[in-house]
């Protein structure tokens, strides 16, 4: 309801100031928690889980632990915006961000993550089980301090590295229904780990002046956009590969070899687009097919799940 319609409504002007304040207010802490790149990571959890079992999850374990992994990685992203405040105020792309702006302050950021965090390990520790709660919480401080803190700012292969904690979430879901760490789960693991750089690359070429400013060791640049393209174009094909082992060792069917070839060779055009006849929009044109390709996959894995079609 607009301003307007809601005075109209017969709510004073102060209440609907108020209103709107609230709403933008926590807006910001919204914000904070990347709720696009959580809703990734959930779905990559959700698919791990039902992996994990050939029937349907258990509605305690899919809420609960689908609540807690989200409130874990949502006190990590808070916890990047804290630490990574100072870069984001240099960089076009995350200069109006809550706390570089003091819409929120630092003190605020850091008790709204511990809150997040304390809520999401109590829900997992109490209702799923004690692993999925651990490993959760070490995928926070290995995305929160380890890489934020250290690897972002110390080497240029920081996301090969540090993409370990953000390709964890198909591990927790698996755990969070088996309770056991399984070769399959690892495997979901391998996809999401040999995915981020490419991923993150393709940005970080789009954005290689932005880093270059704020002195973050990236690849494009520490080695030169002409090498990152090449190791894009290297991973893509190593992603090719890997996203191939589902349907080879018999966990995953004739859905997801055809579904999975079809997402891989649109990757593959575009690394190659990238590295032998890009413009201006291709690297970012890649960085935003990238994230259609993880979630169409998963969604892909799920589907074969269910319906198992062979040859």
């Amino acid at each position: 309801m607009a301003k307007s319609q809601l005075i109209g409504a017969g709510v004073p002007p102060a209440k609907t100031t108020r209103l709107s304040s609230w709403r933008t207010h926590w807006g910001y802490y919204y914000e904070m928690t990347k709720p696009r790149v959580v809703m990734l990571l959930l779905l990559t959890a959700l698919v791990g889980m039902c992996l994990a079992t050939p029937g349907w999850v258990p509605a305690d374990k899919l809420i609960a632990g689908l609540l807690g992994i989200g409130l874990l990685a949502s006190a990590a992203a808070v916890l990047n915006h804290i630490v990574d405040h100072k870069i984001d105020s240099q960089m076009a792309r995350t200069f109006n961000r809550p706390v570089v702006k003091g819409k929120v302050s630092i003190p605020q950021a850091l008790v709204f993550s511990f809150v997040l965090a304390v809520v999401g390990y109590a829900l997992l520790e109490i209702w799923v089980n004690r692993l999925t709660a651990f490993l959760t919480l070490a995928s926070l401080v290995g995305y929160a301090v380890i890489y934020t803190m250290f690897l972002k700012r110390a080497t240029p292969q920081n996301i090969v590295i540090g993409g370990l904690a953000g390709a964890a979430p198909p591990l927790l879901g698996w755990t969070a229904v088996t309770g056991e760490v399984h070769a399959h789960a690892l495997l979901l693991v391998l996809i999401v780990f040999t995915w981020t750089p490419p991923h993150f690359w393709a940005l970080a070429i789009h954005r290689e002046k932005d880093y270059a400013k704020a002195k973050v060791p990236m690849l494009p640049v520490t080695h030169g956009i002409a090498f990152t393209k090449t190791c894009v174009l290297l991973y893509t094909i190593l992603l090719c590969l890997v996203c191939l082992l589902p349907y080879l060792i018999g966990k995953a069917h004739l859905i997801y070899l055809l579904g999975s070839s079809v997402l891989n060779a649109g990757f593959l055009y575009y690394a190659l687009k990238l590295k032998y006849a890009a413009d201006e929009q291709t690297a970012m044109t890649t960085f935003k097919y990238s994230i259609l390709h993880l979630m169409v996959l998963f969604v892909v894995l799920l589907v074969d799940h269910y319906v198992p079609l062979a040859l």
